[in-house]
């Protein structure tokens, strides 16, 4: 079992590292297939920090702050979203509920 354990772990290690490679070797590819490096061209997620010291975060080229979050939060928690199957699991699971305590309460009339 053990041998089987440390097999499996060494095979899963050699895949994961085979993916980053390849995810890297996919990368190199297409800056090289694009020809020029492009100044302008944006990156997915920078984090930099700027002149006062404070952490910068931009995504897809937006400009992301703490007032952002805070607002989708809010906006979040305001908007009230029905769920059908979450009120469907919860009535099913009240009368699942409801239906073995009967069921559990006429047998302990029969056993008395």
């Amino acid at each position: 079992m053990i041998k089987f354990t440390i097999q499996f772990f060494a095979a899963a290690t050699l895949l994961f590292f085979g993916v980053l490679l390849g995810m890297q070797q996919a990368n190199e590819g297409l800056l090289k297939m694009k020809g020029y490096e492009d100044p302008s061209f944006q990156t997915v997620l920078r984090v930099s920090k700027d002149q006062n010291g404070e952490v910068e975060a931009m995504v897809m080229g937006n400009k992301v702050t703490i007032e952002n979050i805070d607002e989708k939060k809010k906006k979040l928690e305001h908007m009230k979203m029905f769920n059908l199957f979450s009120e469907l699991g919860k009535r099913l699971a009240e009368a699942v509920r409801s239906v073995m305590k009967e069921i559990l309460s006429f047998l302990g009339e029969l056993i008395k």
